[in-house]
């Protein structure tokens, strides 16, 4: 993976399966599965007795509050006749990661040996650049090259245009960031522009202070903010490597 020149993981998410979420109804009233037992831990519990504290996240690397949710999610299967819930299981289902087996490793720590080993050498054209393994029935691999979008978040540096209308608020723009069908999906977004030759700070998402001296923006439209169509926007966020450019077209 050679980075803006590749696709990388992000060009690559059409590929995987959507995020399993469970209907708050189903997790509260009529749990059926080991999961809807954590994720009733997770969203109900967590909030409604703070075991660490108000306020306080759960945190799904640390030790303690998945204890406390495997514990309080054993507690509710056990009262739905309920089997299965594990401390895997909780830690896979707070992390939304399926967990890993000593043969996964194995297999892609060979494939990146050898791709190495080719690149070293000389001995044969390396991967270009996706490599499948399936081990369900038999094994069965399969390369192809994996085309890189050109809109990508991660690795594009490419000015993506969004399109809004003058009466529009900041705060419409940023719940179009934080969209997931937009193909943006941020969570934490800082929006920065140039107005009049000066840099200007819209609105910053994850310091506290400047959040709240901010907000007011939220309420306020694009022309009110001196932000025209043709205006860019730089957008940063956590789950950015880089910021991102946004072009703002304003429809009549």
């Amino acid at each position: 993976m050679l980075p803006t020149h590749t696709a990388c993981v992000e060009c690559n998410m059409d590929l995987y399966p959507p995020q399993r979420n469970f209907p708050l109804c189903t997790i509260a009233n009529t749990p059926r599965l080991p999961e809807h037992c954590v994720e009733y831990a997770k969203i109900v519990l967590w909030e409604r007795e703070h075991p660490f504290g108000e306020g306080v996240a759960v945190d799904g690397d640390n030790p303690d509050h998945i204890t406390w949710l495997y514990k309080t999610a054993t507690e509710r299967a056990k009262s739905y006749d309920i089997q299965g819930v594990t401390y895997r299981l909780t830690q896979g289902v707070t992390k939304r990661i399926i967990p890993a087996v000593a043969s996964t490793n194995a297999t892609i720590a060979a494939a990146c040996v050898t791709e190495c080993l080719k690149m070293a050498t000389s001995s044969y054209l390396y991967l270009d650049n996706y490599l499948m393994f399936n081990n369900v029935d038999g094994v069965y691999t399969f390369a192809f090259k994996s085309e890189k979008k050109e809109n990508c978040l991660v690795c594009s540096r490419e000015t993506h245009d969004v399109t809004l209308k003058g009466t529009d608020t900041l705060g419409v723009l940023l719940n179009h960031l934080q969209d997931e069908t937009a193909g943006f999906n941020l969570q934490k977004p800082t929006l920065t522009t140039v107005v009049r030759g000066s840099p200007k700070t819209l609105y910053v998402s994850n310091l506290a202070q400047l959040e709240a001296q901010l907000r007011p923006n939220l309420e306020r439209t694009l022309t009110e903010l001196e932000v025209g169509s043709g205006a860019e926007v730089v957008v940063t966020d956590p789950g950015l490597k880089m910021p991102v450019t946004l072009r703002i077209v304003l429809e009549d």
